[in-house]
């Protein structure tokens, strides 16, 4: 047992969670492209984790975007990286056996360009007793509409549901981008081709210009913005999709704190995930997970789910 369940259980916490019929011994997960199983355990023991999301998995390696693709902004970091990755074959002899073996229950994030990509990847895993459960990251652009994202229309975000659903009996979690309208409609419409929850929100859109080399900072003029600014937008979806669905939400976007973990599961959110905020300190989940506890114990909260009724949104 981890150290920091073994403090909540001394304390009598249970920080357990149900999270589409898997069981999590706590909450806080790392978010999708900011965890290397390898790299992040020589900082803290990974076991802490309640699974591991892994980098997004593309059929075939991904080389990714031209630099600049990354740039420190005010309240927290734009990246175009391109979802860079080694490709599925690469994940099965690597980071999923590197997982599998620390005993982690792992959470594999999928990418696609098509529909056809989403496939591939979900059907070459679809039977691996490694993995938990999916998270498909329907932010990417689909190329074959001209680069527009698969969650910014209802319509294509249920085609990929349809496609990967009958595919596999592993629950099913959709990342969702925030950058539309109604996210509701497209939580909505995932829900409805028998996607077995959310995660939300991805990157906001956004720009840096630098003023000395009167040019965009980033290669690609625009990239995600993810870190502390945007919280406040990540806890509205999350509180607004939560009312809106049955099926569990997985919340993230500016987490830093424990207490920013309490705010997004009174939200709504089941679980959460931590990016930008473990970037720029490869030692915060641990931190996170630990402040967690601490407010539970002085709030005198003995389970999650008796800290979330306990609030009044």
């Amino acid at each position: 047992m981890a150290k920091l369940d073994e403090r909540a259980k001394t304390l009598g916490i249970d920080l357990s969670v149900n999270l589409a019929g898997i069981r999590l011994s706590n909450p806080i997960l790392p978010a999708s492209g900011t965890f290397m199983p390898e790299e992040s355990g020589q900082f803290y023991d990974i076991s802490e984790l309640g699974a591991a999301v892994t980098k997004g998995v593309a059929p075939v390696p991904w080389a990714g975007n031209e630099t600049p693709r990354i740039a420190e902004v005010y309240g927290g970091i734009l990246n175009s990286v391109g979802l860079q990755n080694p490709g599925v074959d690469a994940y099965i002899e690597n980071d999923m056996k590197y997982l599998a073996d620390m005993g982690m229950k792992i959470i594999t994030n999928v990418a696609g360009h098509s529909v056809e990509d989403y496939v591939q990847v979900v059907e070459k895993l679809a039977d691996r007793d490694e993995i938990s459960m999916f998270e498909v990251n329907i932010s990417c652009p689909n190329v074959s509409a001209g680069g527009m994202s698969f969650g910014t229309d209802p319509e294509m975000a249920a085609e990929v549901v349809r496609a990967v659903r009958r595919l596999t009996r592993k629950p099913l979690f959709f990342k969702l981008t925030p950058n539309v309208t109604d996210i509701t409609e497209i939580a909505k419409a995932v829900e409805a081709e028998g996607a077995d929850g959310v995660t939300l929100i991805n990157t906001l859109l956004g720009m840096h210009i630098d003023v000395k080399r009167r040019r965009a900072t980033m290669a690609r003029k625009v990239g995600g913005m993810s870190g502390p600014a945007v919280k406040p937008v990540a806890l509205r979806m999350v509180w607004q999709v939560a009312n809106a669905v049955k099926i569990p939400v997985i919340g993230v976007g500016g987490i830093s704190t424990g207490t920013d973990v309490v705010e997004f599961l009174a939200a709504g959110a089941t679980a959460v995930e931590v990016g930008t905020a473990a970037l720029a300190d490869p030692l915060a989940i641990p931190r996170i997970k630990s402040e967690l506890i601490d407010y539970m114990n002085e709030n005198r909260f003995e389970k999650i789910s008796e800290m979330k009724h306990a609030f009044e949104i």
